[in-house]
């Protein structure tokens, strides 16, 4: 799961760098506009990478979820560690 979203983020990194070392090395002595698109369209890449890199895939486990297979947990909301309700004294 993991794996999956680090190799998609690397892989638009790199597309990134590709089109911005090549848009200056040789793309700019044919072309200057086409470099500038060229730049523009990797300026645009790595905010785009971060999102696709971050997004929550359907297997993924959430933050703020029990683990799988503790349905019954509530430690999340104070449920057990806490003492149960506010105002008890947890030492009683």
């Amino acid at each position: 799961m993991y794996a999956r979203r680090r190799r998609r983020y690397f892989a638009l990194m790199a597309v990134c760098l590709v089109l911005f070392v090549s848009a200056w090395a040789f793309v700019r002595l044919w072309s200057v506009p086409a470099a500038i698109a060229m730049c523009v369209v990797a300026m645009v890449i790595p905010p785009v990478a971060a999102i696709i890199g971050n997004r929550r895939e359907p297997d993924d486990r959430w933050w703020d979820e029990p683990p799988d297979g503790d349905p019954d947990d509530d430690t999340r909301d104070g449920g057990t560690r806490g003492g149960g309700r506010r105002g008890d004294d947890p030492r009683r």
